[in-house]
């Protein structure tokens, strides 16, 4: 079985980030059942790595610096090789939508390049925001918004 770290995130955000789970599972155990259902210890590590470096994120943000809406994010090389076209166009119809705000978006910017895969498609892209947005505090809307764009099951079309 060849999975990736964001398999191993999207298990565990499956499982345990609902809230009628009562999540008290310590870390080892969590490890030992994630070999369990069949993922392997290194992914398993570069998993718990990205939730701690997603926490360190949410612990110290980027500053809440007002920032101009008529401005334009400009992609590095290296994120415009992991995220394609479609992936930054979603990421912009985000923000303009208000789901994400420019330190959100830095936090998914930064959580896509932090994993392991050469590129991101759209759907896993999504996960990534899921996650992101999961304990901000004053985003529960977008969040929820999110949560349906992810498990629904007919693709949404934006414009």
């Amino acid at each position: 079985m060849k999975e990736n770290v964001l398999d191993v995130l999207m298990y565990l955000f499956e499982n345990y980030m609902n809230d009628e789970i009562e999540f008290d599972a310590d870390e080892e155990s969590l490890r030992v059942e994630l070999q369990e259902a069949g993922f392997q210890q290194v992914e398993i590590a570069k998993a718990f790595d990205w939730l701690e470096g997603l926490a360190r994120l949410q612990d110290h943000p980027q500053g809440h610096v007002p920032m101009n809406t008529a401005s334009l994010r400009m992609y590095t090389s290296e994120e415009q090789e992991k995220l394609d076209l479609d992936s930054r166009g979603f990421m912009m119809f985000l923000e303009q939508s208000g789901v994400l705000d420019h330190n959100t978006r830095e936090m998914v910017i930064d959580r896509v390049m932090a994993l392991d895969a050469e590129d991101i498609d759209l759907d896993q892209l999504k996960w990534v925001v899921l996650m992101v947005l999961f304990n901000q505090p004053g985003r529960e809307g977008a969040y929820a918004w999110m949560e349906d764009l992810v498990f629904e099951e007919s693709p949404v079309i934006v414009h």
